[in-house]
């Protein structure tokens, strides 16, 4: 007895549209035609389909497929090598699902990362997207680093982030004295540290302008006067911020 594509595609529980794929791909061969100019499919075909399902429900790539679909191979280190990229998959999403979770708990914003998920609510719009670029671009220390400052800054946070772009330099002033406890603690902790090597200089390049584009005139100015501050009473500048700059 010899099938039709429709029937051998219900007998394999696939679709009319795959086993024409599959024969695209080589991985299916072209059955004899009948007179009337229909494939005839034999039981041969139904087998090799199903192995092709098998395997394909099992994770098995397509292209690797052909290598390992046929009964009389024993392909054990294709299957190793399979299981362990399914217990690679396995572990990243318990860990994404166990992030998700923390950002479910606090209600956090998806984008922070969940080590911070329980303190991202008391952080503004920008405190929140310097977390998440200091964490990827620095490193995960120098993202506990910031986290820290930022809970340590408190009022004097709260207050350089509600400094308008217009502030006058008698402001300026004061805001940079009150910041500059915590342009010390920077320091003492070096908190953002990041090495050396072109890589790293790379990364503190890039936070500088991070920093300048997501703060306002007046902010940006604070922060060069602080770290003018801190440098005078014999400190390395912080790494990773605003140093000052010409015009």
């Amino acid at each position: 007895m010899a099938w039709s594509t429709r029937q051998l595609a219900e007998l394999a529980g696939t679709t009319v549209k795959a086993v024409r794929y599959y024969h695209g791909v080589g991985l299916l061969e072209m059955p004899e035609r009948g007179a009337n100019g229909y494939k005839h499919y034999e039981v041969a075909h139904l087998i090799r389909l199903l192995q092709i399902r098998r395997l394909s429900d099992l994770g098995v790539p397509l292209s690797d497929v052909a290598a390992m679909g046929h009964a009389q191979e024993e392909p054990e280190e294709a299957i190793r090598v399979l299981d362990a990229e399914l217990g690679a998959t396995i572990e990243r999403l318990r860990r994404v699902r166990a992030e998700l979770a923390l950002i479910l708990r606090h209600r956090a914003p998806a984008y922070v990362p969940s080590a911070y998920a329980p303190v991202s609510r008391d952080l503004s719009e920008r405190q929140r997207s310097l977390l998440m670029v200091y964490s990827n671009v620095l490193g995960e220390t120098s993202g506990e680093g910031l986290h820290e400052l930022l809970g340590s800054a408190g009022d004097t946070g709260a207050e350089f982030e509600a400094l308008p772009a217009d502030a006058d330099d008698a402001e300026v002033e004061r805001m940079a004295l009150r910041l500059l406890p915590v342009m010390r603690e920077v320091r003492e902790t070096r908190a953002w540290a990041t090495g050396s090597g072109r890589g790293a200089r790379r990364a503190e390049q890039a936070m500088g302008e991070v920093v300048e584009q997501l703060h306002n005139p007046a902010q940006l100015r604070v922060l060069e006067r602080a770290v003018e501050l801190v440098t005078a009473e014999g400190g390395e500048a912080p790494r990773g911020g605003r140093g000052r700059r010409g015009g």
